[in-house]
């Protein structure tokens, strides 16, 4: 059965124009600012909230899958959803919860989460949404036990004790009062105690007294950089983030939009750019289960295969595994492309080969290229500071500055580090004012380690690529400066569909050589005579498996032959990157650094002399 929504897709998205004024300054430094006028953003999230329970009570707002097989969704409407924060927001009131004493969330998204979220949102109880891969995908939970050191919750949230039981064990959560939706033991609270509470006027006075610069959220960085950081989000950041993108992106006023969405509540792209997007516009959510994964991906093809949604967010490698299944299945790809106006990747660069598998696709499904659109941003800023809102006509773009955010960029060996300024970017880290002073420079402006570069440098209209992040270039022993980010880019687009992602060395070497970590199910198809159950490290060893590598890095090779660019060696890592050892995200971000430092040994192998039999020599 399929989801019904009325279907007012238009073939011309209203968008802003493409305008952006430039100032060089005498220092080489370029300063960017959008020409528009932000409109005046609310002082709290909770007056969307309030908003559409007024104006459109009956009206969808969240959807989960419900128990048993999920083959009904749970809803609720934005009338439901605003009785049920204030019954929530009255009890985290009650037990003395406030700036000090923080609600901790433990788990995956949910319609429980929501309601938690949104409640402490609107008491004034900042929301500390933790990665769930700390606490279940961990062995040691140091990353887990170093927030809750930071943040001294006062209570702390997991949607189900049975999947959260080892780690509400093993870690000390001190005094905080641990809450359950689901296998409640004897030693938490049940959630529907705080929902069965009675609001009172209280709450009221709560919130009046919420303006912008009330801390909302605690959103920990994903640590790609080094521990993860508490980074503050204020209500202003939050509200003001929205008026930009709805400035840039007008068409959001013509129908609330419609989301399948699995990104993490934990992330700034999830928990900040698409639930609020959501919110503030009066759309639909249908929380998806589903992760990038092909042990995962099952539920995400069969919500997408219910719901049609107006916007599809995801990583990368969300597309990658979308997209054989949509090439597959005709009924599929026209129900999919029926009701989009736009794909928005974000979280790392998409490979212009899979930019264009996608727009084939939809011109297939109704005779026009779907819009696909970017933009630039980290938690430190809300997230967006740049979006693409206009016609590109390749991956990479990030677009021009969002109103009311000024951009700097400093020349920094060779290239352009963009730097950020404006009312979307934070205060600086929770308790670590050491951190804050180093993250700002001296004219205020958040000091974030990406490259960019113009797309027409005589005409700034066009937009930034993104270049990639500085910290992760490196220097051949011949003084050569090797650019990651795109050459990564360029290496997996050359040896697709083998390398879902990969780690480039060199640093202080001859040569640019490869850690790839393989794409398991493409590098099995090209064996099929080997049993399903071969482990992964047979089948990576496969000579065919090694040869069709090494073909596709020989055409890189061809095409980008210099010393920077051109791929000497290449290794085929059988074991995944580690959550523990800081090597990935959960939403699928791989750390360069902490690859390297993990796996030095690899890194030793790859760049000996002669190579043994495990490395791959490209010609």
């Amino acid at each position: 059965m399929t989801e019904s929504h009325p279907d007012l897709r238009s073939t011309k998205l209203a968008l802003a124009p493409a305008d952006v004024n430039v100032q060089t300054r005498t220092d080489g430094a370029i300063l960017m600012t959008s020409p528009l006028v932000l409109a005046t953003p609310p002082r709290a999230v909770g007056l969307w909230l309030e908003t559409w329970a007024n104006r459109t009570p009956e009206a969808l707002f969240l959807a989960e899958r419900g128990p048993g097989d999920g083959a009904t969704w749970r809803r609720l409407t934005y009338g439901e959803c605003l009785q049920r924060i204030r019954s929530v927001a009255q009890a985290l009131l009650d037990r003395g919860l406030g700036p000090n004493r923080p609600v901790m969330i433990l788990s995956d998204n949910s319609v429980n989460q929501a309601i938690l979220t949104l409640a402490g949102l609107h008491a004034g109880v900042p929301i500390v949404p933790v990665s769930p891969a700390y606490a279940l995908q961990s062995t040691d939970f140091e990353k887990l036990k170093g927030i809750v050191a930071l943040m001294s919750p006062g209570l702390v949230f997991a949607e189900n004790g049975d999947a959260f039981e080892r780690a509400l064990a093993l870690v000390d959560f001190g005094s905080a009062e641990i809450t359950i939706a689901t296998a409640v033991s004897d030693q938490a609270t049940a959630f529907d105690t705080l929902l069965d509470t009675a609001a009172t006027a209280t709450v009221d006075a709560a919130f009046a007294r919420i303006g912008p610069d009330t801390v909302a959220k605690i959103l920990f960085t994903s640590g790609s950089t080094g521990t993860p950081k508490g980074v503050i989000n204020t209500q202003r950041m939050l509200t003001v983030n929205q008026e930009q993108i709805i400035a840039l992106w007008p068409f959001l006023k013509s129908r609330p939009p419609i989301l399948v969405d699995w990104l993490p509540w934990s992330h700034t792209f999830g928990g900040n750019h698409d639930f609020n997007m959501v919110l503030r516009n009066g759309g639909s959510l249908y929380i998806d289960a589903g992760r990038p994964t092909p042990g995962q991906f099952g539920p995400t093809l069969a919500n997408l295969k219910t719901v049609a949604p107006t916007l599809c967010f995801n990583v990368p490698r969300g597309f990658d595994l979308l997209v054989p299944y949509l090439e597959a299945d005709a009924g599929f790809r026209d129900h999919f492309f029926s009701n989009l106006d736009v794909m928005f990747y974000a979280g790392a660069s998409l490979p212009q080969t899979l930019w264009d598998r996608l727009q084939t696709l939809s011109i297939a499904a109704r005779d026009e290229p779907v819009a696909i659109f970017t933009s630039w941003g980290t938690t430190e800023t809300a997230p967006m500071s740049t979006r693409v809102h206009y016609p590109v006509e390749r991956a990479g773009v990030i677009g021009l500055p969002a109103p009311s955010t000024e951009l700097k960029l400093v020349p920094v060996d060779g290239r352009l580090e963009i730097r950020v300024r404006g009312p979307n970017v934070t205060p600086g880290y929770w308790k670590r004012d050491d951190l804050t002073q180093q993250a700002f420079d001296a004219e205020e402006y958040y000091i974030a380690g990406d490259a960019v570069r113009l797309v027409d440098p005589d005409d700034p209209s066009h937009g930034l690529l993104f270049d990639g992040r500085i910290a992760e270039d490196f220097k051949l022993s011949t003084g050569t400066w090797v650019q990651v980010g795109q050459l990564r880019l360029d290496v997996i687009s050359a040896t697709a569909p083998l390398v879902q992602d990969c780690v480039l060395t060199g640093h202080d070497s001859d040569f640019v050589a490869l850690l790839a970590f393989p794409n398991l199910e493409a590098c099995r198809a090209l064996c099929p005579d080997r049993p399903a159950s071969s482990p992964a490290a047979t089948v990576f060893a496969d000579q065919r498996v090694r040869t069709a590598l090494q073909a596709g890095l020989a055409r890189h090779n061809a095409a980008k032959p210099g010393s920077s660019t051109r791929i000497a060696r290449a290794l085929l890592l059988a074991d995944p990157a580690a959550i523990d050892a800081g090597e990935i995200t959960d939403k699928g971000y791989i750390n360069q650094r902490a690859v390297l430092a993990g796996r030095s040994h690899l890194v030793t192998r790859l760049h000996a002399g002669p190579p043994d039999d495990t490395v791959i020599v490209v010609d």
